[in-house]
């Protein structure tokens, strides 16, 4: 028998049009697109983000390809085998993403001292901790854990499950985790399980719109676009005078996000970490929700 071959378009493309591209090769008829820059396991060129969009077949990948804007050098790629499904392991190894805690996949094994190890397979789901769009959101989770100690987090677009896992073992009392994809969920939950925090941990598809109890604070580390779409929904979350952290926006998006949660004000500026983060192109944004709003 032959072995399998997959069909890939790559684009490398200014990073303010990687969520439009990746829409655009959806509609193509891409069964996935990967994106690739230098903070991901497989880098993408220096100031450029890499789509890679898979195809199921060469004729498709082909008219895509034949579709979309020249000037992005459009070009198709082929694998033959599925070892490389696996590939990325290799460069999945324990680190420590927040002072104390420690992030490792199943696969190895970590023979250091940290507080706490966090056994974590990302699985189909987005969330290693290794991309600056979570590192961020970790870094605030540390910094403001008085803010939801012994308290309820909710993770909108949880992923891994890795942010909601983090927020408890610095203290929340428990963690719902929302996402849209059930296969993700799943994911979220076995993560759940092999830490043993399982009790603790609430994983659903349940859309943020139907959620009505409010949180000591809520992450949201999605794209920009949908927080802005989902601003009042999110909004209605955080319980007021408690933090929202809103994550995966590029420095040139902060306007408009921050436009779209106007209510919402920075933390005092005594506070440790508060306002905006950067890392690389990315920034998280801490707002507070007014006391007395609702």
């Amino acid at each position: 028998m032959s072995e399998p071959r997959f069909y890939f378009v790559v684009v490398d493309i200014d990073p303010t049009l990687a969520e439009d591209a990746g829409v655009l090769f959806f509609e193509l008829g891409a069964t996935g697109v990967e994106e690739r820059d230098q903070t991901t396991l497989v880098k993408g060129p220096s100031g450029k983000t890499s789509l890679v969009a898979s195809f199921n077949s060469r004729e498709e990948a082909e008219s895509a390809r034949d579709q979309v804007d020249a000037s992005w050098s459009p070009r198709i790629e082929e694998l033959v085998g599925d070892a490389w499904r696996d590939a990325w392991k290799e460069h999945f190894r324990p680190f420590e993403i927040t002072p104390g805690i420690v992030v490792c996949p199943p696969w190895e094994k970590y023979a250091g001292s940290a507080r706490y190890v966090l056994e974590l397979e990302p699985g189909r789901a987005f969330g290693t901790g290794l991309h600056e769009t979570t590192s961020l959101v970790a870094g605030v989770l540390s910094d403001h854990r008085d803010t939801y100690r012994d308290g309820h987090v909710l993770d909108v677009g949880c992923g891994s499950g890795i942010l909601a896992l983090l927020a408890l073992l610095l203290g929340a009392a428990d963690a719902r985790a929302i996402d849209n994809d059930p296969d993700v969920i799943d994911v979220a939950r076995e993560n759940a399980e092999r830490n043993h925090l399982e009790a603790r941990l609430t994983v659903d598809t349940t859309p943020v719109e139907q959620i009505t109890s409010e949180y000591d604070m809520v992450l949201a580390n999605i794209e920009a676009d949908v927080l802005i779409a989902l601003a009042a929904p999110i909004s209605k979350c955080v319980k007021p005078g408690k933090l929202l952290v809103l994550s995966g926006v590029l420095a040139t998006q902060h306007d408009r996000v921050r436009a779209a949660y106007s209510d919402f004000e920075a933390p005092e500026a005594a506070q440790v970490g508060t306002g905006v983060r950067a890392r690389g192109e990315w920034v998280a944004l801490v707002l507070r929700r007014p006391l007395g709003s609702g």
